[in-house]
């Protein structure tokens, strides 16, 4: 039976895993570019970085952690996915506006959903770093 000698020295140590999951989360496609999966990383990045930018040029909502509604809260959760992205449109006051055009739900979606492959993309690529997966 053959051992799996071609698994990569790193993916060996305990907190390398970690660090590609947070660091997929925090940027997006970066677990991947940590894993030298450059295609992939750029792909991730580039779809993420313009679902987050189309749903803002579509005037859609940020979330905020404060409401009490369920939907408000799961929307939240999706935004949160976004890691940096989400830090700065809140730092600069994006996605706050009332919403007065018909699009901005759809933008709403954009941001949501992106922020929902970014998790998908960071928790691929710590399977990727622990060997649990096959590139």
């Amino acid at each position: 039976m053959a051992t799996n000698a071609s698994a990569p020295a790193r993916a060996q140590s305990s907190s390398f895993p970690t660090m590609v999951l947070i660091a997929g989360w925090l940027v997006p496609g970066a677990g991947y570019f940590m894993l030298r999966k450059w295609i992939r990383g750029s792909l991730i990045s580039l779809s993420i970085f313009a679902m987050f930018s189309i749903g803002l040029a579509l005037k859609g909502k940020i979330y905020t952690p404060n409401t009490g509604e369920i939907l408000d809260i799961l929307n939240f959760a999706g935004d949160l996915g976004n890691g940096i992205l989400y830090v700065l449109a809140r730092i600069f006051d994006l996605g706050t506006a009332a919403v007065q055009v018909a699009t901005a739900d759809y933008g709403t979606k954009f941001i949501v959903v992106g922020g929902l492959l970014n998790i998908i993309s960071a928790v691929d690529a710590h399977s990727l770093a622990t060997g649990r997966k096959r590139s």
